[in-house]
This record gives structure tokens, C-alpha cells and sequence, in this order.
């Protein structure tokens, strides 16, 4: 509304390029000033620099409230997310931080992102079946080993499930995303 707009605002910082799982809709191929959608970034920082771009943020825009990783891959996959989620956190304690994940290891993640001050958890939950879900997955990579069809869309959703209930438990606002795929 034309009332928020400069009162709050939201910044995401792309340091995760990795992801441990493939959907099929998701295409990394390019990248431009108007895409503006997961899995996309321009350029991939390092905690150094993300933690310089928030500062530079934070102070060219006070009314930024919001600092969010989203990837351009998956955040909980990447060790960059959590050394930038510390940095975050131990400068800026007061700046609400909030994380995008499949959630395939949410819950083996739910307490650091709990210790950096992560209040906001999104997770993009395509499937409640696994059959379902074995037509939107190519892929998942899970624990070193590569788990595809009904058998990998299951680990994903029982995961996805189990890290919500582990959010919601922590006091988290947690947000489910699901993609529209005509057809499926």
C-alpha cells in the first residue's frame, strides 16, 4: 500500500547457491534485472560481503525491518546461510530474519536458525502425496545419498512436516508456499 511504501521494507541477501533437491519446474538457465523469483540472483555473496551489503541497507534504508535468505539455491544446504544468519544476529539483533526452505533439513536445522534469531520460516510445500510429489521432484539429496520417485517425494514431505511442527513448537511464524503446476 502506498502507506508502507519507505515505512517497512525487506532485504534478501542471495548466498546460497546449492540445493539438495531438483524440481522439475525450476530452471537456473538465466538471470536479468526484472526476474525476480526464487533460484535466481545475479551475483552469489559471501558472508563478508552480506554482511556488508546488510549494513549498507540498513543505513541507505532505515525502514528496512526484514533481512531474508531465499537462496538463490537451498538456504539450509549452504553453510554461508548460517555463518551469515551469526553475523546477522550478533550485529543486528533487533532486524527480524527470515529463511525459505524446500525443508528437506528443517529439522535437522530448526535450532540453529532458532539460536541466530530466525523468527520467519517459509516453506514451499508442493505435495501432501508422494505420488504426487515424485512427478514434481526429479531428485532430492539427502544424508550423501541421491533418492529419487515415490521414495525421494517421501523423505521430502515427511521432513517438510516434521520441521513445520518443530517451527510452529519454537513460537516461529511459519508461511507454506505452494507452486501451481497445471497438470499435476
Amino acid at each position: 500500500s502506498e502507506k508502507a511504501c519507505h515505512a517497512f521494507g525487506r532485504c534478501h541477501i542471495p548466498v546460497a547457491p546449492g540445493c539438495n533437491i531438483q524440481c522439475n519446474y525450476c530452471v537456473r538457465d538465466f538471470d536479468c534485472v526484472n526476474e525476480s523469483r526464487p533460484g535466481v540472483a545475479s551475483r552469489v555473496l559471501d558472508p563478508d560481503e552480506a554482511i556488508e551489503m546488510v549494513r549498507k541497507v540498513i543505513r541507505d534504508y532505515p525502514y528496512i525491518k526484514v533481512i531474508g535468505i531465499a537462496g538463490p539455491g537451498e538456504p539450509l544446504a549452504n553453510e554461508a546461510t548460517f555463518e551469515t544468519l551469526r553475523r546477522v544476529h550478533e550485529e543486528f539483533p533487533h532486524i527480524i530474519k527470515c529463511i525459505s526452505t524446500n525443508g528437506l533439513l528443517l529439522p535437522e536445522k530448526i535450532d540453529l536458525l532458532e539460536k541466530y534469531g530466525v523468527g520467519n520460516v517459509t516453506v514451499t510445500l508442493n505435495a501432501i502425496d508422494p505420488e504426487i510429489g515424485a512427478k514434481i521432484y526429479e531428485f532430492i539429496t539427502y544424508k550423501g545419498k541421491r533418492y529419487t520417485g515415490v521414495e525421494g517425494a517421501k523423505i521430502l514431505l515427511e521432513n517438510q512436516l516434521k520441521g513445520i511442527r518443530m517451527a510452529v513448537e519454537r513460537k516461529m511464524i511459519v508461511k507454506v508456499n505452494t507452486v501451481y503446476i497445471p497438470g499435476v
